[in-house]
């Protein structure tokens, strides 16, 4: 069984052309007026001077060859070499002046969708796979960059240089040009075809591009799980399945620019075909001058080839209608959590935590947690037990207000959590997490990301309070030391010692702790237990454990089974009674208890410990 990834878009019409999303992407350039002005001035220079290039040659041919005028025929070639001395400076300037508005707007524009993304809601993220948004964020803006850098200055040029043949050709020779549009018909019904086909084709292979990505993120991030159970040659053979759907998608619109733009040359080369007949005859006849058909001739390629170049264009556009789609199906997505009219601003807040009958699903009519009833007095450390889908977690990140309750209210020092701004909340919040998440860069740097307004002094204060600085100090590069992506070069007790320094240094009223000592051995948890009972001490904290050295020392323990609490107690108290939380204690916690070395320290810092503010 292989694996396959990918997130599909509910759209209406696969491959349509929209206005709507066209301006919308064209939008990106509106900052750039100038250029864009620059830049069709440069498309009535290039454009003038291209197409006097076939009339130079009519005048060379009837006026001074004919007329056997050698000087003529100097000024004549002259004038043409400087017509494409022009063209081609001009045209150097045009590519390079859109070429950096091109890359502008698409700065701009993966900075919004990247600004965007950090303001959406938890909710957005669950169930939806990472490469996918990746995917667009990557592959789909780079997509718009060709459309955003080149695309208009190619519809100016090709609309300008339409208009200026078909009216050269008519003052020309009317007949030959009615000649000529009689073949027009038989181009459209093929770019409408063409239209059809190849707007599906980008469609999905936009599609297929995003769970390429998608596998391979995932593939990446779990490749010591697949080395571990030597699935290397299950998943690539998922790679292989994905890359293979990839390949077919780009194939099948490749198939079809094969056979479209050919047959574009074959219906040119008709009319050319015509010119040369009947033009030829006219020739001979004496009805038409010779420059006037080499001319004539010229124009036709000219004629031809921005009926061509709009085809590509448009070729392009449908290529980036598709990933448009995508991008702004991002942009347009409202996030579920947002700051009410008039947000309350919390300045030092005392740490009274209340939830109040609080109900939460987080797919409708499926209560994740029920009529939650939980009180935590300022500086208190509550601990919330239970089995595994007991609502433990949601039940923290309802406070984080990383979801709203849809019942009920949770209420901070009086004010209900959806009066208060999102960043004051979240200001007051320090958040430690089982795995440990560091950011590419120095510890320094990781730690100081608790507030980046820390000194070095500060930084290195935080570390010693929670017991790693002597780790950091032992490193060649010290507190400057790189931990790569999520901190690969730690292990998991150093990282999530420098997570707690990070909550440290933020120092926040009320902190959140999610099995943050579940993945570590004994002797980093007796450390991590030491830096916790200084992140408590005059701190609101809620406590996520199966570890009974944090449970046990909690100022009250709720027991939660499927989303309600069931119990309220201490330690002594819930075992006492015979309980839930008995049970989990003689299946999880009875061998768990500390050695007396371990409560001889853990007492001894209980009894010395004081708030800590760093800074």
């Amino acid at each position: 069984m292989g694996f396959h990834h990918g997130f599909r878009l509910a759209a209406a019409d696969k491959g349509t052309f929209s206005w709507k999303l066209l301006v919308r992407a064209l939008q990106f350039l509106a900052p750039y007026k100038l250029n864009l002005i620059l830049a069709v001035l440069s498309v009535l220079i290039t454009t003038g001077t291209d197409l006097a290039g076939p009339y130079l040659m009519k005048v060379a041919i009837d006026r001074d060859i004919a007329g056997e005028d050698v000087r003529g025929l100097m000024g004549t070639m002259l004038l043409y070499l400087l017509a494409v001395l022009i063209n081609s400076g001009v045209t150097c300037g045009q590519i390079y002046l859109m070429g950096v508005t091109g890359q502008r707007a698409i700065f701009d524009m993966r900075e919004r969708v990247f600004t965007h993304l950090q303001k959406l809601s938890a909710s957005f993220y669950d169930g939806r796979e990472m490469g996918d948004t990746i995917s667009r964020l990557t592959n789909d803006i780079n997509m718009l960059n060709e459309l955003l850098a080149n695309g208009l200055v190619t519809l100016a040029n090709t609309f300008i240089s339409l208009a200026g043949v078909v009216t050269i050709m008519m003052l020309m020779n009317v007949r030959l040009s009615l000649l000529i549009y009689t073949i027009l018909p038989l181009l459209l019904v093929v770019t409408a075809v063409f239209r059809r086909w190849v707007g599906m084709a980008y469609r999905r292979s936009r599609e297929k591009i995003a769970d390429v990505t998608a596998h391979v993120e995932e593939g990446v991030s779990g490749v010591r799980i697949i080395q571990s159970f030597a699935q290397e040659d299950q998943d690539f053979s998922g790679f292989r399945s994905v890359n293979e759907e990839n390949r077919a998608a780009n194939m099948q619109a490749a198939t079809v620019r094969s056979v479209y733009f050919p047959l574009v040359d074959v219906i040119g080369s008709l009319g050319m075909g015509l010119v040369l007949w009947f033009g030829g005859q006219a020739v001979l006849q004496g009805q038409l001058k010779l420059g006037v058909m080499v001319a004539f001739i010229a124009y036709l390629f000219r004629f031809f080839q921005p009926i061509r170049s709009l085809t590509m264009l448009y070729d392009g556009v449908l290529a980036a209608m598709a990933a448009s789609e995508r991008i702004f199906e991002l942009l347009d997505t409202e996030p579920d959590i947002v700051d009410p009219p008039q947000p309350v601003h919390l300045g030092r807040i005392e740490g009274l935590v209340e939830y109040r009958d609080v109900t939460f699903a987080y797919e409708p009519g499926q209560p994740v947690v029920r009529e939650l009833e939980i009180v935590a007095r300022p500086g208190e450390t509550i601990a919330l037990v239970g089995p595994t889908g007991a609502g433990k977690s949601t039940t923290v990140s309802l406070l984080a207000r990383f979801y709203d309750v849809q019942e009920g209210a949770i209420l901070i020092d009086g004010h209900n959590l959806r009066e208060i701004a999102i960043q004051s909340l979240r200001q007051q919040l320090g958040i430690v997490l089982q795995e440990g998440f560091l950011f590419s860069g120095t510890i320094r740097e990781n730690i100081r990301y608790g507030r980046l307004e820390a000194s070095d002094e500060q930084v290195v204060e935080a570390a010693k309070v929670v017991g790693v600085h002597e780790f950091i100090t032992r490193l060649p590069e010290g507190y400057d030391t790189d931990v790569r992506e999520r901190g690969e070069k730690l292990s998991i007790g150093e990282r999530q010692l420098i997570c707690l320094a990070r909550a440290l240094i933020a120092n926040p009223r009320i902190l959140i702790l999610d099995e943050a000592t579940s993945s570590v051995d004994p002797y980093t948890e007796l450390i991590i237990q030491d830096a916790l009972l200084k992140l408590f001490k005059g701190r609101t904290s809620f406590v996520i454990a199966h570890r009974l050295s944090t449970v046990r020392r909690a100022d009250r323990i709720y027991v939660m089974d499927r989303g309600r609490v069931v119990e309220v107690g201490i330690h002594e108290e819930l075992l006492a009674r015979g309980g839930l939380y008995y049970n989990l204690y003689e299946m999880q916690f009875k061998g768990q208890e500390a050695a007396p070395a371990e409560e001889e320290g853990l007492e001894r810092w209980r009894g010395e410990a004081v708030p800590v503010a760093v800074g």
